[in-house]
């Protein structure tokens, strides 16, 4: 071969490599494949860490998993759920649900308007303040209430109504006065969050809508009621629906405040709780898998039909 053909070869070669370097350069800075480029991280992030273990729970629902062992079992899983233990979890889990989204949607939607007030004194102080809590280890928080909710004659609660006259409770023995301590945290850590949420909805509306309707002779419940509330309605859902999941989801100060996850008579018992008790401290994966499965339909629908009630579905006109 001689050097004119080496040279031909040489040259063709340094333009298709010249041309890869282009195309690839192309293909990295084209509008088109940035956007995917970008959100990659994400999609493999939420496949890896959401989608496979989502579709191995759903797999292990309908099996028996013990070490060195896996055996298809059919719904053998979903009917011993059928048991008084976890109807009376899902029952604590509901009760509680429904009481902190009693406490933690009116309590902070109110405090959030004196705070949004121009004469509310300190107003930036407070909004720090109240969010300290939720920045606060749930662990931490619970031991200290635990400490506060506790039996002995010492303990804050007992020497609060110690001072009314009142004998010492056994706090966490008693359904009723347990299920209070879980809400007054649940009130502590959660309230500053919520007051956030709605501070920045309130932010949001007009301050000519108000100012116009003091022109009209309007009182102050008059325009929380037919001018503030409308007007949050969508934070109102936003909190709505996140505070359905934490209600469902609690385990964590249950846990910690009864210090295990078997409280008398399984009265704080919740359905985490009961995933936890089957799946980790049973080694009955396979059962538990089923339990959350459940619990994720019983969420959806529960959250699908406050949405649908609300009309957040319907279409603005």
């Amino acid at each position: 071969m001689n050097s004119d053909n080496i040279g031909v070869t040489g040259s063709v070669e340094r333009n298709k490599t010249a041309k890869s370097k282009k195309g690839f350069k192309a293909f990295i800075y084209s509008q088109k494949i940035a956007p995917y480029v970008f959100i990659s991280p994400f999609i493999f992030v939420f496949v890896i860490f959401f989608i496979y273990p989502a579709i191995s729970t759903v797999t292990m629902s309908f099996q028996t998993v013990l070490p060195g062992k896996v055996e298809f079992i059919g719904f053998e899983n979903y009917k011993n759920l059928f048991n008084p233990t976890f109807f009376k979890a899902i029952k604590n889990s509901i009760m509680y649900t429904a009481l902190t989204l009693a406490l933690l949607i009116p309590i902070p939607m109110i405090l959030a308007c004196f705070l949004n007030s121009k004469n509310m004194v300190g107003r930036n102080f407070f909004r720090s303040t109240l969010f300290i809590p939720a920045l606060t280890s749930a662990v931490v928080a619970t031991t200290i209430f635990r400490l506060i909710f506790g039996e002995l004659p010492g303990s804050l609660m007992n020497q609060i109504i110690g001072a009314f006259g009142l004998s010492p409770i056994k706090w966490l023995k008693m359904q009723h006065t347990s299920f209070a301590a879980l809400l007054f945290l649940a009130c502590w850590r959660w309230t500053g969050v919520n007051i956030l949420y709605f501070l920045s909805g309130l932010q949001n509306i007009p301050q000519e809508v108000n100012e116009s309707a003091e022109l009209d002779g309007a009182t102050t419940m008059q325009k929380f009621m037919h001018i503030t509330m409308p007007m949050l309605r969508p934070i109102t859902i936003y909190v709505l629906t996140i505070s359905i999941y934490g209600g469902m989801a609690m385990f964590t100060e249950s846990y910690m405040l009864f210090g295990s996850n078997k409280s008398p008579n399984d009265m704080a018992l919740t359905i985490i709780g009961y995933l936890y008790r089957q799946g980790w401290e049973q080694n009955n994966i396979g059962f538990g898998s089923a339990i959350g499965i459940v619990l994720l339909l019983f969420a959806l629908v529960l959250n699908f039909t406050q949405l649908k009630v609300f009309g957040l579905f319907k279409k603005e006109d």
